[in-house]
């Protein structure tokens, strides 16, 4: 078997350090909350001339308490990198499918993002719906994922046929739905064509 790379090596040592676990995390929490901070305001601000100011302290003090309180628990941070790691994949998930879908279509001066519509409401719904499974997986109870839970609670419907009676009900109210806005928009586009 091959020896470890040289730079595998000083990984393995930060992660020795406390790089992975403590510094990364604690740099983490606090830019995300000092930036909500920032972005909020909850503070208040000053006013020097015309122009308001954040409280930059203030913002930055809270922030660094929060981030120090996150690393002291090791469950959080587990979870923080859990989550962290998942979605990296997500990211990667719709760039590669932005590259793929981006290959179909002609180049625009301002690159290629999905337009407005159905189908990147349904892109966002299906990335949130990715992020809530990432969250449910990563935060656990007594050796079981939220995520286990819930399929476990789930798992006791499948047997049960009003449930799935209303299921197929609501698949087939949610399927017609879609063919009834299809039409409608089809018939919208026709008559602002013939100029009704």
């Amino acid at each position: 078997m091959a020896d470890a790379s040289t730079f595998r090596g000083t990984l393995d040592f930060l992660g020795e350090l406390g790089v992975f676990d403590v510094v990364l995390p604690f740099l983490l929490v606090f830019t995300i909350v000092f930036a909500l901070l920032e972005k909020t305001r909850v503070f208040g601000t000053d006013k020097v001339g015309d122009t308001e100011y954040s409280k930059k302290p203030l913002n930055s003090l809270a922030s660094f308490v929060i981030a120090f309180f996150v690393i002291a628990s090791s469950r959080l941070v587990e979870i923080i990198t859990q989550i962290s790691a998942n979605v990296v994949v997500l990211i990667l998930a719709s760039t590669f499918f932005l590259l793929l879908a981006g290959s179909f279509h002609e180049q625009k001066p301002g690159g290629f993002f999905l337009e407005q519509g159905r189908f990147r409401t349904l892109f966002m719904t299906l990335m949130f719906f990715g992020l809530a499974f990432i969250f449910l997986n990563a935060i656990k109870t007594k050796d079981k994922t939220w995520l286990s839970w819930i399929f476990d609670w789930l798992r006791q419907f499948t047997d049960n046929v009003s449930v799935a009676t209303v299921v197929l009900v609501a698949i087939v109210i949610a399927f017609m739905y879609y063919i009834g806005a299809i039409g409608g928009s089809a018939e919208v586009k026709e008559n602002s064509k013939s100029g009704k």
